[in-house]
């Protein structure tokens, strides 16, 4: 009887500091995902040493859509905020914010692609042309998982029924918007460096 006493105090004292599943789930995607571009990143450099490879210069709007994404972490941590304090139209918002930002990226993406076309950098001209496609093609994919998210919550701001006071899902979706963003500029760097 003592000791069963003892093990209740015990379990009474001791916080629980358990990760909540969504955040755990996408925590492993991360790491998932920074393996992936480690990998792509390693085999540029490998590749970049062939005789037949080719330098090329970082496409403008690529920088152009840097301060669109670094604008967008901005406002989607604003709202996370804005969220917290129950702020709710403050929060619905930012998150339109961060959409239209989101969204302004890939188009400043998808300029940037066309502009390399244009001028004879096509997939099959050259390997270190693939390179770039396939690195900057693939974050482009996260970034567009991260605008399905991101529309979803924006509309879930603007329902009639905003009594939910769950934080997770905006922060899950802050903290995969961040590390886009994160991934993006390390990208940006890596081939502006190494190219």
């Amino acid at each position: 009887m003592i000791f069963d006493i003892k093990v209740m105090e015990i379990d009474i004292i001791q916080p629980s500091n358990k990760i909540h599943p969504h955040k755990f789930t996408l925590w492993v995607g991360i790491g998932s995902i920074v393996m992936m571009f480690a990998g792509l990143t390693s085999a540029y450099i490998v590749k970049r040493n062939q005789a037949n490879w080719q330098t090329f210069d970082i496409p403008v709007f690529f920088w152009y859509s840097t301060i669109v994404i670094l604008l967008s972490s901005i406002s989607v941590q604003l709202s996370v905020n804005a969220f917290k304090k129950r702020q709710m139209d403050k929060y619905a918002r930012l998150m339109t914010i961060t959409l239209l930002l989101g969204v302004l990226f890939i188009v400043t993406q998808c300029i940037a692609f066309r502009d390399f076309w244009n001028a004879g950098m096509t997939l099959q001209a050259n390997v270190s042309f693939s390179f770039l496609y396939v690195i900057v093609g693939l974050h482009a994919l996260h970034v567009i998982g991260g605008v399905i998210a991101l529309t979803v919550m924006t509309l879930k701001a603007f329902s009639t029924t905003r009594k939910n006071d769950n934080v997770v899902p905006v922060e899950v979706i802050s903290t995969y918007w961040h590390f886009v963003d994160m991934l993006w500029i390390y990208l940006l760097v890596f081939l502006w460096m190494i190219k």
